[in-house]
């Protein structure tokens, strides 16, 4: 109730890194029943595009171009 679902949009396991991407690695050590991809797109989501804050990002018509992802999990 009142989680966004943020895997549908920033975990991208096809995603290449462009040589012009901002690469970084977290650790993360999700609840009990949550799916690592779903902990890790949260990441991403909440560390560019997806907060929950209104910010600059809101007014952007190109979310697949400035959005975070999780493209991959160890």
């Amino acid at each position: 109730a009142g989680v966004k679902d943020y895997k549908l949009t920033y975990y991208t396991p096809e995603y290449k890194p462009q040589d012009t991407d901002i690469l970084a690695a977290f650790r993360v050590s999700p609840q009990p029943g949550v799916p690592s991809e779903e902990a890790g797109a949260a990441v991403a989501a909440e560390s560019s595009t997806g907060t929950w804050t209104t910010v600059w990002t809101d007014g952007l018509t190109s979310l697949d171009r400035y959005k975070g992802r999780c493209y991959h999990i160890d």
